[in-house]
């Protein structure tokens, strides 16, 4: 018996159904990411809008403002008083471009960098909470499903842009890094805070003691890199009591704020300081180090205390912080 041809082999496509579907994926996507995005108060205190060209500075460094615009769809004017907000608040600055004196060139401030990171992390945080309840199967079949909307709907400008963005990679310590964080902590204090030499005089202090002491057992050094050179570094190391560690001189350099450098050191942290058999994990710092700060919270740190002092030529409000590994 002869089977009847499919009787839909020939349908033309309905147009105005097409159309449909795609506008409900489209609702259906800008509602889930709104209700994830505001519900953990993801940009605050910044707009939608705002936060985009936050990430856009971040994740270009140097940019001209009419590229900004252009890439971001954005009109003109509106552009100029964002950006003028943006440099009221500190977050960047403007200056001719060298290449074409016509044009603006804009760049973050170090508050700017300490502001986009602090985006990166919870934007990061937002995405993963999304994939969570996903089996490894349906997140394959997801994520497989996302790029090819990417790729049918047209260029992938952020993928375009990844790909010349350089990766944060992270190492043990090397001969001369210890050296090096001396001296990067003591100038990026310095600079952005103000702190005097006493700062450098303690960070060299810990250096020390820690090289003397050294254990691999119980003790750890890493170092960030971003396109081979040295962006940031963190320590584990013994405290004075048994099966406590203590995370010490988490160092960030600006022109790496944003990738996620302190965020993936500091986890780093605590992964060995759980792998060496640590029960506890502690911290110092000030208060008036936010972008750190964010970064500890996330990784699970709880303030425990915390009090006014003098130190480094500053008025200060030290904070100990703590988390059970």
């Amino acid at each position: 018996m002869t089977t009847p041809p499919d009787a839909t082999a020939d349908t033309p496509p309905d147009p105005s159904s097409d159309a449909r579907e795609l506008r409900r994926f489209n609702r259906f996507w800008v509602n889930l990411i709104c209700a994830q995005d505001y519900g953990r108060h993801l940009y605050a205190p910044f707009t939608h809008t705002e936060a985009r060209v936050m990430y856009e500075l971040a994740r270009r460094q140097r940019v001209d403002s009419a590229d900004l615009r252009v890439s971001l769809s954005l009109d003109a004017g509106y552009l100029s008083r964002l950006l003028s907000r943006f440099e009221d608040r500190l977050l960047i600055t403007r200056a001719r471009s060298e290449e074409d004196r016509r044009r603006q060139r804009i760049m973050l401030t170090p508050l700017g960098w300490e502001a986009a990171g602090l985006l990166e992390e919870g934007s990061q945080e937002a995405a993963g909470t999304l994939l969570t309840d996903l089996s490894a199967a349906d997140r394959a079949r997801l994520l497989e499903s996302m790029r090819a909307i990417r790729v049918l709907l047209g260029k992938d400008t952020e993928d375009l842009a990844d790909a010349g963005t350089p990766k944060v990679s992270l190492r043990t310590s090397r001969p001369g890094d210890l050296g090096w964080m001396v001296e990067r902590n003591a100038a990026l204090y310095a600079a952005e805070y103000g702190f005097d030499l006493s700062y450098e005089a303690l960070v060299a202090r810990i250096v020390a003691e820690y090289a003397e002491d050294f254990d691999p057992q119980w003790d750890r050094t890493w170092i960030a890199e971003l396109n081979g050179e040295r962006v940031g570094a963190v320590m584990c190391v013994r405290d004075g009591l048994p099966g406590v560690a203590r995370l010490r001189l988490l160092l960030v350099e600006p022109s790496a704020r944003g990738h996620g450098v302190g965020r993936q050191l500091v986890d780093s942290c605590v992964e060995f300081a759980r792998e060496a058999g640590y029960g506890e994990m502690v911290l110092w710092t000030n208060s008036i180090l936010d972008a750190a700060r964010g970064i500890y919270q996330r990784a699970g740190f709880e303030l425990v205390s915390e009090s006014a002092h003098h130190s480094f030529g500053q008025d200060l409000v030290g904070q100990d912080w703590r988390l059970t590994l």
